[in-house]
């Protein structure tokens, strides 16, 4: 007696009808070949991993939604994204993937959606990065004579929004006037934090990237851009500045 899986073609049609039932279950029917108790267990197992991995990843986006309208955006990333990758690790970054370039702007949607998911897909992304620290850089030293290095897991990021501080209490409609600077980093105890700083400092942050540079030659740069502030105190403040970097770890080190 012959079967689906003796008929490859015929079994290659029931995979597609399969998965794309397992996609939208309420728009596509499962295979008639299959019994339903059977693709219940699938259906019910697929969705939960993949909501499950979801909600965690962007605890505070979930806790903005009803059940209704959370489930019916999970479902709709689901039936539209087709990944790239096939790890649940990187299910985070493809749901950011449906969110800015497949969701479109839907009126249950805050304006912050899209800012605030990028925030929390970058707090997960350095919590699971495999990057390693530079070796061979002295974490004590004359921060203005020696050159400081940047840690590979910081990230300078500014926003429209203040991400750090939306939730349920705190939902704006509107965009501040002042943008939002923030660095995300993970320390070297591998916490990741996050500090708000304004636009000297990720300035300051930025041309510690560009090059070998001592803190000295970098407060000299700076001070070229901005004549309108004190010299004394535009050092005085970048030389604390850099020393509280390199303390918390987004300076990973300094170098001769």
């Amino acid at each position: 007696m012959s079967s689906v899986v003796d008929k490859p073609e015929t079994f290659k049609s029931v995979q597609r009808d399969f998965a794309a039932h397992l996609r939208a279950p309420d728009q596509v029917a499962p295979p008639a070949e299959i019994e339903d108790r059977r693709v219940a267990i699938y259906r019910d197992l697929i969705y939960n991993n993949i909501e499950s991995f979801v909600a965690s990843g962007f605890p505070v986006l979930r806790s903005l939604y009803s059940d209704e309208n959370w489930h019916q955006l999970v479902r709709d990333f689901v039936h539209k994204h087709t990944s790239v990758s096939p790890y649940f690790l990187q299910i985070s970054e493809e749901f950011l993937s449906y969110l800015q370039n497949e969701r479109g702007e839907q009126p249950q949607d805050p304006p912050f959606l899209l800012e605030l998911a990028h925030y929390e897909w970058v707090e997960l992304a350095l919590d699971v990065s495999d990057v390693e620290l530079p070796e061979g850089l002295a974490i004590e030293g004359e921060v203005l004579q020696q050159v400081p290095v940047v840690s590979p897991l910081v990230w300078c990021l500014s926003y429209r929004y203040p991400v750090h501080r939306l939730g349920l209490d705190f939902q704006p409609q509107e965009p501040p006037e002042v943008p939002t600077f923030l660095f995300v980093y993970r320390d070297r105890s591998d916490k990741v934090n996050f500090m708000e700083i304004n636009a000297v400092t990720a300035r300051l942050l930025q041309l510690v990237s560009a090059g070998d540079y001592t803190g000295l030659q970098i407060l000299e740069q700076m001070a070229q851009e901005l004549p309108n502030i004190s010299r004394d105190s535009l050092f005085a403040f970048g030389a604390d500045l850099l020393e509280k970097l390199l303390n918390k770890g987004v300076i990973a080190g300094l170098k001769a």
